[in-house]
């Protein structure tokens, strides 16, 4: 048996529906001072160091971000992270 039901209903209502937090004027607040980082440094624009306080601090430096994102994609393909598609190390 299956059964289907069709919501119509926006993001804004859904989240009341489900008793969440409003976070719009936090995410309003967050790309504002994002926007204005990004317009007092256009000279020297370095999206690392920008988006660098609003990372976990074992995300801060470029390298363990990358390893982080390559050890997840990894995960997702049933592999280890050091190790290539044809089973060699990198």
């Amino acid at each position: 048996m299956k059964i289907k039901i069709d919501l119509e209903a926006t993001p804004q209502e859904l989240r009341t529906f489900f008793g969440l937090p409003d976070v719009e004027p936090l995410q309003r607040e967050l790309m504002d001072q994002i926007r204005e980082r990004m317009l007092s440094g256009m000279e020297g624009f370095d999206p690392a160091t920008l988006m660098k306080p609003f990372l976990p601090p074992h995300l801060q430096s470029m390298e363990a971000l990358q390893k982080s994102f390559w050890d997840a994609f990894s995960a997702g393909m049933g592999q280890q992270g050091g190790k290539k598609a044809g089973g060699g190390e990198e």
